[in-house]
């Protein structure tokens, strides 16, 4: 093997109600992406339960991850859709790379010290050691490629330099049994069993900030379900929500400069030209110079007909759990078969009988 197989690997967790922003984020991106290689998407269940261990709904909140991605475009079929702890090959590997990586390296994880907060030594070990169990999920596939915003860049170099240093400890071993790839990372040559994971950033990625709060991302956590568009909310809901996101008083500028210092018109401005495919620019070439009670109806009508049919699907596929499962168990056999076959080879590197 001269080089690694191209692959995507990409999770989402299943922890509250996916939202606008996880749509024009994420869940968009990762149907455009199968046309370009083959690709794994996983419900990152094992890494809910890091935070927060105890929940009432895990399972429901995995099959609704699930339908999300089914309801968006994603093709089971052709690709694999998986829940993560289906798949003990995850949490194996990630043993092993707790023993790789070095606790410097985990105390540097900007997400861990905004998640601990200031009781950092209440923090759970797994909230800890989490971005191991990261890499885990896409070193196991042997993954080259992941889409990431920018939350994630620091957790996926944590991830090349745990494959780098694996690479680097086991080198004579996987030249050995003949396991490895020769690349080279810098000017350095390496005969490399983990490929150097590359982030995948399709153009600008929508920021999408919350309807009751422009300075603020749109979240699932927010105590305010007027500050999101769930795709679960009916067309009435979604046009409700729209009507009622906060604004200024002026009207919206012609040009994109003069959303400066207007969060909530930017926010809406950015909205619609992700749903409609189009620049922020083409949007204030047509709407500039309207006001706000102008502007919000034509944002709901756009809204409602991007969001209705995959509200409409998710619906139809959360009703049927039976045929969601079944999604899962065929994703689950086709990447812990993928998941063997790495840490059988994983074992004979390391030394494991």
């Amino acid at each position: 093997m001269s080089e690694f197989k191209p692959q995507i690997f990409s999770g989402v967790q299943p922890t509250g109600n996916l939202h606008l922003g996880n749509y024009l984020g994420a869940l968009r991106k990762f149907v455009a992406l199968q046309e370009q290689m083959d690709c794994i998407y996983c419900v990152v269940d094992l890494h809910s339960i890091t935070a927060q261990l105890v929940h009432d709904d895990l399972k429901s909140q995995t099959r609704s991850i699930t339908a999300a991605y089914l309801a968006s475009g994603i093709d089971p079929v052709k690709h694999i859709v998986f829940n993560q702890s289906a798949v003990p090959q995850h949490a194996e590997l990630a043993w092993i790379f707790n023993c790789v990586a070095r606790i410097g390296w985990m105390n540097r994880m900007t997400q861990f010290k905004d998640k601990a907060g200031k009781d950092r030594e209440n923090a759970s070990l797994g909230l800890l050691a989490y971005p191991s169990l990261m890499a885990a999920d896409i070193l196991v596939y042997r993954a080259t490629h992941v889409p990431v915003g920018d939350d994630q860049k620091q957790h996926l170099e944590l991830t090349r330099d745990i494959a780098m240093k694996f690479n680097l400890d086991f080198a004579k071993k996987i030249k050995e049994i003949g396991k490895g790839v020769d690349i080279t990372v810098g000017d350095q040559p390496v005969h490399a069993f983990f490929p150097m994971v590359e982030p995948l950033i399709e153009g600008p990625a929508p920021r999408v900030m919350s309807l009751k709060d422009g300075s603020k991302k749109m979240s699932k956590s927010d105590p305010s379900d007027l500050s999101r568009i769930n795709l679960t909310d009916d067309a009435e809901t979604v046009a409700r929500k729209i009507r009622k996101a906060k604004t200024d008083p002026d009207a919206l500028p012609s040009e994109v400069d003069g959303l400066k210092g207007r969060p909530e018109a930017d926010n809406l401005v950015g909205i619609f030209a992700a749903l409609s495919d189009r620049t922020k620019a083409d949007v204030l070439t047509e709407y500039g110079g309207q006001q706000f009670s102008q502007f919000k109806p034509a944002l709901a009508e756009l809204a409602v007909n991007v969001l209705s049919p995959v509200n409409a699907e998710m619906r139809r596929l959360i009703d049927d759990p039976a045929h969601i499962d079944a999604v899962l168990k065929d994703g689950s056999e086709r990447a812990g078969a993928i998941a063997e076959k790495t840490m059988k080879d994983v074992h004979e590197i390391v030394g494991l009988l």
